[in-house]
């Protein structure tokens, strides 16, 4: 095995000694040896692949929290994971210039078009495990799969029927580069086992919310991680939406995570909804 100095691998790969330690840190690009004194950085030459693919795939703007996923797969399921973000990253331009023309309608006095189809459900009162924390955009991701699939999917906790048992979280502030919420995630369960599953979750609170209607939209791709445009322009569809029905309001946004029901392993639906009074 070659191995090669930080600044040489920098050299050849041309990304930035101070990008290569955080792909290390990261451990999407980790040193073939390092030495236990000065802490000094050896790469092998074979790793050059990988730098480029690392460096590649930043280039079109892919997280690198996703990267790292990508690297874990094997070629196939990489390039269809790369392919799925892309269709992605194009849906959410697509959703920005819808923002953008909706924005500039508004300063010419137009009226708001209808983008998205409303639907009204009823929800029946239910118990919830919950938590509230303030988190950025970077951290939303993470804390949810931590808590709804880590802790209380692979926990064996039981799931209610029905959309009246998809998880959901409430958006009671915006998440975004500049705003951290708070955000409210909650996981309906049977009333019978409330008592006894919340007591095996001593840090989540069990509470009970009362029956209500919500108005809906369902994003267009499955997949839990709709985009923030995506959602903005389907939260400002369903204000309109509420403002034109004379319907008010309560509480905020919601993000709730419907199964697909065509299991095509995609995971769930994205329905951005609205509790209304």
């Amino acid at each position: 095995m070659h191995l090669v100095s930080i600044g040489e691998f920098s050299r050849l790969s041309r990304l930035s000694p101070k990008a290569l330690r955080l792909y290390g840190e990261l451990g999407l690009l980790v040193p073939a040896r390092v030495d236990a004194d000065t802490g000094y950085r050896w790469y092998a030459t074979t790793q050059l692949e990988q730098a480029r693919v690392v460096a590649s795939l930043r280039r079109a703007g892919v997280p690198l929290a996703r990267i790292r996923a990508i690297l874990a797969r094997d070629p196939a399921s990489a390039a269809a994971e790369i392919r799925a973000y892309w269709a992605e990253a194009e849906a959410e331009h697509a959703a920005q210039r819808v923002l953008v023309g909706r924005l500039v309608d508004h300063l010419h006095g137009k009226e708001e078009p209808a983008m998205y189809e409303v639907t009204v459900r009823d929800i029946p009162e239910r118990k919830l495990l919950s938590v509230v924390s303030r988190v950025s955009q970077d951290e939303f991701e993470s804390m949810t799969r931590e808590l709804f699939i880590h802790r209380l999917r692979r926990g064996g906790v039981p799931r209610v029927e029905g959309v009246a048992g998809a998880p959901f979280m409430v958006y009671h502030g915006e998440v975004s580069g500049d705003s951290d919420g708070p955000v409210e995630w909650c996981w309906p369960v049977p009333d019978d086992r409330a008592a006894e599953i919340a007591a095996g979750f001593p840090d989540l609170t069990l509470r009970t919310e009362p029956a209500h209607q919500e108005a809906f939209v369902r994003q267009e791709t499955p997949g839990p991680w709709a985009g923030a445009n995506q959602v903005e322009v389907a939260v400002g569809a369903l204000f309109a939406w509420a403002s034109r029905q004379h319907r008010q309001p309560a509480g905020g946004v919601r993000g709730v995570l419907v199964p697909d029901p065509a299991h095509r392993g995609t995971g769930p639906y994205v329905e951005v909804a609205l509790s209304l009074r």
